[in-house]
Parts: C-alpha cells; structure tokens; sequence
C-alpha cells in the first residue's frame, strides 16, 4: 500500500503528520513524500525520516502545487492500493487497517471513510465531529454513485484508498495550477467506479491551522473564488456528462451549494470586485431552471443567496452579521400553510416568500 504526501512549507507539522503515518497499524507502507519546491526545512525533515525507516522515499521537484505534487507522487508509487495525505494532518492509528480490509472484502474500486476535524496540538489537541461526514457515512455499503448520490459532497482525496488498477485506468487526475483540485478529482472518480465502498469508520484527522497557511481560510481573496467557481463547473460538467438525472439533480440540490456558506460569511466588509465575481458565479449556477430557494443549504443561506441575486449587498451583509451574532439557527414564524425563519434585521415586504420559507422536512 503507497501512501502519497505532498510537503510545501509544513516543516512545523511534517513530523507529526509522518510519525502517525509510520505508527499505523497497517505495517505494509510506502510513503512517497514529494517535496515540492518547499522554501523551508520541510525536504530535509523528510530525508530524515527516509534516513531511518526504508518504508520512507522522498521526491525533490520544482513547486506544482498541490495537485501537481500528487500527480508526481502517484507516477512513483508502487503499491497496489493508494492514498494521499496533507503534510499538515493526522491519521488515527488503525486509519489505513481499516481502508485496506475494506477493499480486500468488497473489491471496490476505492474505498471512503469518515473524518474529524483536528484542533490545536499536543495535550490541548481537540477532534470534532462533522455532522454532514457522519451523515454521508452512516453505514458501510458498496455502492455505485447512483445508490448514494450524495457522497459526492465526500469530495476530499486523502479519506480514500484507491486500487491501483483503477487508477491506472486514467480515472484519477488532479487539476494543476489552482485550489480546490480534490471536487473535480474525486467527482470524476465517483462517477467512474464501478463500485465504491463507504465506512463509518472516522479515517482521518483534519488539521484546522491557526496561522492561516490553510487554503481553506483564504476565501475573502479574488483567486480563492475564482478557483472556487472553476472546480465547482468542471464537477458539474462532469456529473451531467454522466447522464443521470437522479445524481444531477442531487449534486446540484445538495452538493454543488455545500461550501457556499463559508463564502457568504464574508461578504460583510467585502471589496467591490469581489462581491461583483459572487454574484456573477451564484447567478451563473443557480437560475431558474434550478434556484437557489431550492436548495438544501441552512435556511439564512438560502435566503443570502437570493439577496446575493438580486443584488442587495447590504442587506446580505445584515442577514450574515445578524445570524452570526445570534450564534444560532433563525426563530421561526408559522403563518398559514408554511414555516418561514424570523429576519428582524430584513424588510421582508420585498422578499421572495420562497427565499424565507423553510422545506417540510425542515420543520
């Protein structure tokens, strides 16, 4: 089983993330970390480690970026099964024990299990749970994609085992030369496979780093949304090249809005250009054919997204800094034949009632 680990600037968190690799139970590894043109002492920590444990190998090559070092890693592998990690993370112990037996039993194509979010370190090391994750992996089940659409939001590549057949298939690639390259990749793997096999099992453990180094926390900058709305396209462009009209209609509902919210949250105090690139992607992906009102983000979003349509910036800006000082979900108002959420901060005489009205599941 190889094991691919991409290392650009990680020297703080390079050990850690190896030492929980090299203390798998799964003894059978081999660890391909690519260094990718890191400017710090991120390729001599792992020459170390390759210095004392052969099951270590290190690639040295100009900066790719992060699909790029994947992709580099991945031509050097030699195991049967493969998987990736962030230099930065942790996997729990029997992580990869857990995969591998999977695999072996079911024969699938790749295998997905659950995730923790990882805070702080050493003795104030805290995991949380992801309500969405733990939804998704409710159960193990071998399926094809159209059994469990929905696992399409799973669209991280370093909670999954990959069998190395299928990957040398060509149904594995990673974008180069912009963020957010796992949605596409593990979107065109999910629609590839013949089968899939989903655990509950937690597999992984993702770091939430404080220093900002994290792509995930640079979302108020213009590349970060441009690349956003390029990936979500090539994934969409994907699931409706493959046809089926159950998937589609779940990725768009419940999958293609999922990390819109982190996005919205920063549209209090956002610059011109980038609440004009907000607008132009949600009313590129959400128009009348599928609307935003439609879909299965939390209510005050759905409603966000509305007023992101029509423009209203500040009133956008005034949902979001209401419900984040509420620090809970909206009150909710039943009137005749409906439940809508509670914006006192909103004058709703121009509101949309589909944008305040809750679905019925919902209530």
């Amino acid at each position: 089983m190889s094991l691919v680990v991409p290392a650009y600037d990680v020297a703080d968190f390079l050990p850690a993330c190896l030492d929980s690799i090299l203390a798998q139970t799964f003894e059978d590894l081999e660890v391909v970390v690519v260094d990718d043109g890191s400017p710090d002492a991120s390729g001599d920590i792992a020459e170390a480690y390759a210095a004392r444990d052969p099951r270590v190998r290190v690639l040295h090559i100009a900066n790719r970026g992060l699909g790029g070092a994947r992709n580099e890693g991945m031509r050097h592998v030699r195991g049967e099964l493969l998987g990736f990690a962030d230099s930065d993370d942790l996997l729990p112990p029997d992580a990869i024990a857990r995969m591998v037996e999977a695999q072996r039993a079911d024969g699938a194509d790749f295998v997905v299990g659950g995730v923790e979010r990882l805070h702080g370190d050493g003795a104030d090391v805290e995991l949380v749970g992801l309500p969405w994750m733990r939804r998704l992996h409710r159960e193990r089940r071998t399926v094809a994609i159209e059994e469990h659409p929905e696992i399409l939001g799973d669209v991280f590549a370093w909670n999954k085992l990959f069998h190395r057949d299928f990957v040398a298939a060509g149904a594995l690639h990673w974008p180069e030369g912009l963020r957010y390259e796992d949605q596409p990749a593990t979107t065109e793997a999910y629609l590839r496979a013949r089968r899939f096999t989903v655990i509950p099992e937690v597999v992984y453990h993702w770091r939430l780093r404080e220093d900002g180094g994290s792509i995930t926390q640079q979302r108020a900058t213009l590349a970060d949304l441009r690349d956003r709305w390029r990936t979500k396209q090539m994934s969409l462009d994907a699931v409706q090249a493959h046809g089926s009209a159950k998937v589609t209609r779940i990725f768009r509902n419940r999958v293609l809005p999922g990390d819109l919210a982190r996005y919205f949250t920063e549209i209090p105090g956002c610059q011109d250009e980038w609440w004009k690139e907000l607008r132009e992607g949600v009313a590129h992906f959400w128009d009348a054919e599928w609307p935003i009102t439609d879909t299965r983000m939390a209510p005050v979003f759905r409603l966000v997204g509305w007023l992101v349509l029509q423009d209203r910036r500040e009133d956008a800006a005034a949902v979001v800094t209401y419900a984040r000082e509420l620090g809970r979900p909206l009150d909710r108002v039943r009137e005749a034949d409906h439940v809508r959420i509670d914006v006192p901060v909103l004058d709703l005489a121009g509101v949309d009632p589909a944008a305040l009205r809750l679905h019925p599941e919902e209530t």
